[in-house]
């Protein structure tokens, strides 16, 4: 099927040869064509170019986007999109004054969810999972990252990564899978947290990598939770599994996790809400992706990740929505780049390439998302009839999307 688009005010993202990701000052560069067109062939950019040297084609599908951009889908590269019902009743608490910590400690937080996932059944499962998939494919999300760790048991970590499997196979948006087993200590480990990491490493990780359930392995490293030495000791067995480490870090301490993280050769370090000098020192040079969670600091309240520090010192930098129940309901990548424009002060080109070529490298995709380029999957946001695509991060709390294509397919 080839599917051809004419007219495109904006064609965002053009690489003639693949990038993999963006630096520093390399952020700011966003390369267009104006008034272009798009072939898309087998669900691939097959060619494109100005609409003033546009060939013939014959038997193509055509859609005008006259006045509207064309541009690549979102990438979301850190999601807890599978969970069991909500956790409004702790947003009504924190409203009242409790912060994360306190709720966390009174049995809410990482194990009230994990107490109502291990309560419903897969297919339920499956079925809220599906349709927040839905809702956030609708938004423009072309590829996404879905991780475990509100099972907290082998057999509902093993639920969860299952649930994420049969997504895989049942939708067309690229999908990788975490297993974050190392989000939180169950109650029943409490005094022996070793013990639980023992659980996991000896007896999760194994199912996992014999059935092919994951592609990564991530730990919440951070005061409360899980310590250097407990990351140190979970990203090595994983990656005995073949499993590459991602971690949480720094959302409310900088404790040594990005370190610990780099030294590792993690594909990502997540969250970085509390940044030390030396942690910018320790990325610079690094493989490791630095990925900012500005929903979650807008709903907990939290710092946002300075953005402008880390790209500025010439890091790369990539956003991504953190959807889950307990500190960002929301998987509306949209939003997400409104905040990194009005909160964290990225310039619109830095959040789009944000959002996009280095989502990509986040979630190991390069070679194949992130940018209009020749070969690539032919993921897309057609817009509706907009000014610019500043004006997109600008007009925050309205829908400009026209339509969303997924491997070449109108969703």
């Amino acid at each position: 099927m080839k599917l051809l688009f004419t007219n495109i005010r904006q064609l965002l993202q053009v690489r003639e040869t693949n990038v993999t990701r963006l630096n520093g000052s390399e952020m700011k560069e966003l390369p267009t064509l104006e008034n272009a067109w798009l072939l898309c062939e087998d669900g691939r950019i097959a060619d494109f170019g100005s609409m003033e040297n546009i060939p013939s084609f014959e038997d193509v599908e055509q859609v005008d986007a006259s006045g509207k951009i064309l541009m690549p889908g979102w990438i979301d590269s850190h999601t807890h999109l599978v969970y069991a019902g909500n956790r409004e009743q702790e947003f009504v608490d924190r409203i009242n004054g409790l912060t994360y910590e306190e709720i966390a400690n009174k049995g809410g937080g990482i194990l009230n969810s994990a107490k109502k996932l291990q309560e419903t059944s897969a297919e339920d499962l499956y079925v809220q999972s599906a349709r927040r998939l839905e809702e956030v494919m609708k938004m423009g999300t072309t590829a996404i990252e879905i991780k475990s760790g509100y099972g907290l048991t082998t057999e509902a970590e093993l639920k969860m990564l299952k649930v994420i499997k049969r997504l895989k196979e049942n939708y067309p948006i690229e999908i990788k899978a975490t297993f974050l087993g190392a989000h939180a200590v169950p109650k029943e480990y409490k005094d022996n947290k070793d013990a639980y990491l023992d659980l996991l490493i000896d007896e999760m990780m194994p199912k996992i990598a014999q059935e092919g359930l994951a592609d990564y392995v991530d730990i919440f490293c951070e005061k409360g939770y899980f310590t250097v030495e407990d990351t140190h000791k979970v990203l090595a067995a994983g990656e005995k599994y073949n499993l590459t480490p991602k971690i949480h870090v720094n959302q409310f301490n900088s404790i040594g996790g990005i370190k610990a993280g780099v030294e590792h050769k993690a594909l990502s370090v997540d969250h970085l809400e509390v940044m030390e000098p030396e942690d910018f020192e320790v990325l610079k040079g690094s493989d490791t992706m630095p990925v900012a969670l500005p929903s979650c600091s807008l709903f907990l309240t939290i710092p946002y990740t300075p953005a402008r520090e880390i790209i500025d010192s010439g890091l790369p930098l990539a956003l991504a929505t953190d959807y889950n129940p307990g500190s960002t309901p929301s998987g509306n990548m949209n939003l997400v780049v409104s905040l990194a424009c009005i909160k964290m002060k990225m310039n619109p080109e830095e959040a789009i390439n944000a959002a996009t070529i280095n989502a990509a490298y986040a979630m190991g995709i390069s070679d194949t998302h992130g940018s209009i380029t020749k070969g690539k999957a032919a993921n897309f946001i057609l817009t509706e009839k907009v000014p610019s695509y500043g004006f997109l991060p600008y007009s925050f709390g309205a829908n400009h999307i026209d339509s969303v294509y997924i491997n070449g397919k109108k969703i």
